[in-house]
This record gives structure tokens, sequence and C-alpha cells, in this order.
């Protein structure tokens, strides 16, 4: 007799395999966490193998569970495909989409502005609207005020009231450089090892509200680095004011690579280790605007024929930041 699998059993796998906690993917879901545990024992009944090791620390994927991952993202994926064609026509008339690329400015290989520009080919029949607010957490309240549709940043650094209300698809692991002026002592290298930077502090960003993501994530790497942060200066905004900035007060700025070029500054990658930036699309559950759906299968594909998740060896990346990756996607590579 045949057997029938319903979405609800999956959705409720994939938000706990990308939340390795019952309570917080319940949360996500907006159901009890009693309802999540029968729906997993439900789905781990119908195919026969278990898909979580649980202890009363912590819950892991299972070697069944991995497998069935990325299969289940792909069914929901043509699933809510199909729904929302039925509801709009395949995405003809649908209102515009309003996205953060969490910058004040663009680069030639940001991955928000990559990511958007690929989506708006694949949907030409409807409207991406990007806006260049900066700083997810600011994103994240007007996510949750339903005056925003996606951003892009690193959902680690958000608050666990925060996370829980959101979903988050892990894009892109950027690597982390420095932009300073180019006649700060530092500035004539190719690469700069992080002991380098002894001696200079280095700004995180710590005095914009809207990036405590970004400046927690700073915190973490100099802290364990024996490095020093520089004082918690209001940060510029645009490309004139932040080259004026960067000369006024000569501390190298934590930036990613790929960024633009400012006039009179340089931005060098940092080595031993190479520390990485996790950038995630962070949007509302159940959302199902065929403009989102645009944007999501964009990070997908560009993450896939780039290897965006892709560990370099001798990378450094939190804990917190590494458990939200995908399983398989975030191991450390062989050099070449």
């Amino acid at each position: 007799m045949p057997r029938d699998l319903h979405p609800r059993l999956l959705r409720g796998f994939v938000a706990t395999a990308e939340t390795l906690h019952f309570g917080r993917a319940a949360e996500r879901l907006h159901i009890a966490q009693q309802a999540l545990s029968r729906d997993v024992r439900t789905l781990e009944g119908l195919l026969g193998d278990a898909l979580f090791s649980r202890s009363t620390r912590s819950v892991e994927l299972t070697p069944a569970g991995q497998r069935l991952l990325p299969r289940a993202r792909r069914f929901l994926a043509l699933h809510d495909e199909i729904l929302t064609d039925a509801a709009s026509g395949a995405g003809a008339g649908a209102r515009p989409l309003l996205l953060d690329l969490n910058s004040d400015v663009t680069g030639p290989d940001l991955t928000a502005d990559r990511v958007l520009e690929r989506a708006r080919a694949a949907w030409p029949e409807g409207e991406l609207l990007a806006r260049f607010h900066g700083g997810l957490a600011a994103a994240a309240a007007e996510l949750l005020a339903h005056r925003l549709d996606a951003s892009f940043g690193r959902f680690a650094g958000l608050p666990a009231p925060v996370r829980g209300q959101l979903v988050q698809l892990p894009v892109r692991l950027e690597r982390i450089a420095v932009m300073m002026a180019d006649t700060h002592p530092l500035a004539g290298r190719p690469v700069l090892r992080l002991a380098d930077l002894a001696g200079h502090p280095v700004d995180i960003c710590a005095g914009n509200p809207a990036t405590t993501e970004w400046a927690d994530l700073g915190t973490r790497l100099l802290r364990e680095h024996g490095l020093t942060a520089a004082a918690p200066y209001v940060p510029p905004v645009g490309v004139d004011e932040t080259a004026r900035y960067l000369a006024r007060h000569g501390d190298p700025m934590l930036t990613t690579v790929g960024g633009p070029r400012i006039p009179g500054t340089v931005t060098v990658p940092l080595v031993e280790p190479v520390p990485l930036s996790p950038v995630s699309l962070v949007h509302r559950p159940g959302d199902r605007h065929p403009g989102l759906r645009a944007v999501t299968a964009a990070a997908v594909a560009l993450g896939a024929a780039e290897g965006w998740l892709h560990r370099p060896p001798g990378s450094w990346l939190p804990a917190a930041d590494a458990a939200l990756l995908p399983p398989g996607q975030a191991k450390l590579l062989p050099p070449g």
C-alpha cells in the first residue's frame, strides 16, 4: 500500500536539521515542541531510519538525516513553487520584493549584489527593489515588522528570540580583510597575518547599532587572537565618507574581500588563519513570494557553481556560525 509523505513532516525535519534544536525549530514553525517531536517520529517511522541522534545536551543529524536534508529542501522548494505559481500566475503581477543588501556600497564581488543581479535576470517579469540600509540587526527588525521581505548577513549574530522568528539560507563564506588608508604603515603588503595587527587597533564598526552582528564577529576574532578593537566611532556612509573616515582616524577597518575600490585606500586580506564572514539570506518563514524564490534560486546556483560554502584550509569561523551551515558543506578542503 503506498505511503503518503505530508510536506509538514519535511518542514519540521528541515527546521530541526537547520537549528539542531527542537525548541528553536518549533518556534520557527509556530507549533508546539511536542507536535514537532511527534512529526519527526512519524517521518522516521515512514522512512524506517533515525534522522537525529538525540542526547540531553545536543541534537545531531544521523547519516540518514544528512542524506535526506538536501532532498527535503528540493521537495519543499518544488512544492512551494507549485502553490506560488497557482496563486500568482507564475509571478506575473506580483508586488515588488523589497531586499536589503546589508551594505551602503556596492562592489564587484559582494555576495548580495551578485545574487540580486542573477535573480533579476531569472525573474524579468517581476520587480526586485534593493535598498542599501546596511546591517542585519536593523534589517531583522524591519523583517519582523513586515516592512522588508529579505536581507543578507550574519544570522548567528542576531539575538536568539529574533532568530527564532526568521529563517536563513547559508549562502557564502566571505574572506575577511582590513581596509585602511594607503598611507598606513601596513598598507603595502599583499596579505596580513592576524599577528601583524598587534599594536594596531582594528575598527569593527562597534559604533553602529545597525550592525551589531558584524561587531560581534569582529570582537570574537580580535579576542581569540589577542588583538585590540579601536574606539567605537560613528561609522561612515558611502564611498567618499569612508575614504575621509579612514584618512582621519587611521585605524584599519574590518571588511570583506571583493568590496568597492575606494580612492586613497587599500584592502588587504587576512591570513594565518583566514577569517571568514558567513552570509545568509534571511526572511520570514512561509513567505511564498515568487521574487524570493528567484533570489533563493540565484543564491543556491551561485554558491554551487563557485563553492561559496567551502572552507579553505587554515580558516577561522566561530562555532555558532559553523553550526548553521549545511552538514558536509562546511568541511575544510585540502589545498588546491
